[in-house]
């Protein structure tokens, strides 16, 4: 597989590479030109440009990697996506599930306005991380005295943001493995929490302060809990480079910002309890293989980043007509075509 995947890392990472720096170099001039005029003018137009960047990772899992997502919601969390702000939570245990979360997002109509809160240290890393920057992600100094004002002002500048928009954040801070679950173990101990099993403890600071800052423009938040299907392969970046196919499930579900207390002592209790419960529902399904009590839904693969990649392929020449490959809208190293169907938190 490793041989395999790279004959689509090479020529996938080129045509990545050579986008991604065009895209970062017309933020570049937007950013020195346009946002000095009208800050929000320049951001409707960046959103559309960085959508582009972003369609490109959408294609690696919904036409190459060919991952179905089983989408648990209700009815009306399925008609509000991406027609409202909203502050989106998950769990952090893999590889993907950043990039589970913007599948939804671009299915919702709102890949190009995702943000979230992330490590200065993205914000260095060659197109992901500088586009990043240029989208106005809010970017941490993981020093919360210097962090409680980069939080106020990264939410404060949202309440005029011009499109719809969502917020993730993975409050547990750090991805879900066995070293970090023995430690947060150790650190329910001694704080008296409740024993975690399948999620991390949150850490609620980041939390309470958007809860705090937003809750008068952000009218819902998306509590989202992700895990692989059971006997399936865990998805990392190789495998789906290989082509490895994978089965994730993804429940998603709303709650108005008015259910959430007001006090900081409250919201932290919210969240905290949250994750108990989602540590629950996860206990459950590996052990009595039942997910969730809401209905599952299917959603077909977009056409967007498809066009947008063969577009790419295209414009690239016949030396790239081999990439047709990606393009054929059948896996034959998975052997399925089935259709298929954010970032830091802050020490507490």
């Amino acid at each position: 597989m490793a041989i395999f995947a790279t004959f689509v890392i090479v020529p996938f990472g080129l045509l990545f590479l050579v986008s991604g720096l065009i895209i970062n170099l017309i933020q570049l001039v937007l950013f020195i030109f346009v946002r000095p005029v009208s800050r929000n003018v320049y951001r409707r137009i960046n959103t559309s440009v960085v959508e582009l960047l972003w369609l490109q990772l959408i294609w690696l899992v919904d036409w190459w990697a060919f991952i179905k997502i089983n989408l648990y919601a209700d009815a009306e969390t399925l008609e509000l996506l991406g027609k409202e702000h909203a502050l989106v939570l998950s769990n952090h245990r893999g590889d993907i599930d950043w990039l589970v979360g913007w599948v939804m997002a671009q299915h919702s109509g709102r890949l190009g306005s995702t943000l979230a809160i992330m490590r200065k240290e993205a914000k260095y890393f060659p197109i992901i991380g500088w586009s990043m920057w240029f989208s106005e992600y809010i970017i941490l100094e993981k020093n919360w005295a210097k962090d409680e004002k980069i939080l106020k002002a990264g939410f404060n500048q949202l309440k005029d943001f011009p499109t719809t928009f969502w917020l993730g954040l993975f409050v547990e801070g750090t991805r879900f493995n066995q070293k970090n679950l023995e430690a947060a173990k150790v650190y329910a101990s001694l704080k008296g929490l409740p024993t975690p099993r399948n999620v991390l403890i949150p850490r609620t600071k980041g939390f309470v302060s958007a809860v705090t800052h937003m809750r008068s423009f952000v009218p819902a938040i998306y509590d989202c809990t992700y895990t692989v299907q059971k006997k399936q392969t865990t998805p990392i970046l190789l495998r789906m480079f290989g082509g490895q196919s994978s089965e994730v499930n993804l429940q998603m579900r709303r709650y108005k910002m008015s259910q959430v207390p007001e006090t900081t002592d409250g919201i932290a209790q919210w969240c905290q309890d949250l994750f108990v419960a989602k540590d629950s529902q996860l206990e459950n399904y590996f052990t009595n293989d039942v997910f969730s009590d809401l209905d599952v839904h299917q959603i077909g693969r977009p056409i967007k980043p498809l066009i947008l990649q063969a577009t790419s392929v295209i414009l690239h020449g016949p030396d790239h007509l081999f990439l047709c490959l990606f393009l054929g809208g059948c896996n034959f190293n998975s052997g399925t075509s089935d259709p298929i169907f954010l970032i830091n938190g802050h020490s507490s």
